[in-house]
């Protein structure tokens, strides 16, 4: 792979790096070629005109703590698509983007309620909570170390509907990732990342492997959208519940979150020969 196509390659990581974006997978896909078949996720250039480099991103583990709960990343993230040559248009076809995923919130629905009857009222399968990230706006970045992600988070579990949330798009939790070291407010302590480990294989595919990227300077907004929903019709708002047992809102200092990233990226043109 020549200079040109490594410095296309080592900018387009970053925008895999951060393991969520905002795509639009398409109808149809092509393809890869043999030796390339993790990159199906993205479009080949008669998908998409504009595609130069594909990329295939993975959260291996990590944590995100707001306010009192911190939620363990247990089950990889998983990012595919590719971008255009200036490093922007991220598009999926219809076998890329980032599928959700669900982690488990520690405490459950009783933890983040305080509600102790919910355990005979519904059940102890009712209970386990889950949390997954959504992106509330476009990322951008300054070089592959540091990465600006505006969030939401969705708490998820029958019994509160469909739309509780922490963050929102008008109003987000804005990530700025790093492997350098923080500056956060007290009474958070600066904490350092680790950039990944740069390769490329015979298939002039780069790996950048085993990247941690931290943040512990950003807030967390209040819940909102959290109803309790009994004998299956009666609605009871409990955003109150929710805050008071999570910390929120959290200012910054209080909040944190660590991401173990691992990427590949090969320009398309060998996905797609």
């Amino acid at each position: 792979m020549n200079s040109k196509h490594v410095t296309k390659a080592i900018g387009a990581a970053v925008m895999a790096l951060v393991a969520i974006a905002m795509v639009a997978p398409m109808a149809q896909a092509d393809t890869p070629a043999a030796g390339y078949t993790q990159f199906a996720g993205c479009p080949s250039i008669k998908e998409n005109p504009v595609m130069s480099t594909c990329i295939r991103s993975v959260v291996s583990s990590g944590h995100f703590k707001m306010g009192s709960k911190d939620v363990p990343i247990e089950h990889p993230i998983t990012l595919s698509g590719g971008a255009d040559e200036f490093l922007g248009n991220f598009a999926a076809n219809s076998k890329g983007g980032m599928p959700p995923v669900k982690q488990k919130v520690p405490g459950g629905i009783i933890g983040l309620t305080g509600l102790t009857w919910l355990a005979e009222f519904l059940g102890i399968e009712a209970l386990t909570l889950y949390a997954a990230t959504e992106l509330a706006g476009a990322p951008s970045f300054s070089g592959f170390n540091n990465i600006t992600l505006p969030i939401k988070v969705h708490l998820i579990n029958a019994t509160l509907g469909n739309s509780c949330y922490v963050g929102s798009v008008t109003n987000p939790i804005t990530l700025h990732l790093t492997t350098g070291t923080t500056s956060p407010p007290l009474p958070a302590k600066p904490i350092t990342g680790v950039p990944p480990k740069f390769t490329i294989d015979e298939k002039e595919i780069i790996h950048l492997d085993n990247g941690t990227y931290v943040d512990n300077a950003f807030s967390a907004p209040s819940a909102s959208g959290c109803v309790l929903t009994l004998f299956g019709f009666i609605p009871i708002s409990i955003n109150g519940l929710v805050n008071t047992q999570s910390g929120l809102p959290s200012a910054a200092g209080n909040n944190e979150t660590l991401q173990v990233l691992s990427t590949e990226l090969v320009d398309v043109r060998l996905v797609y020969p």
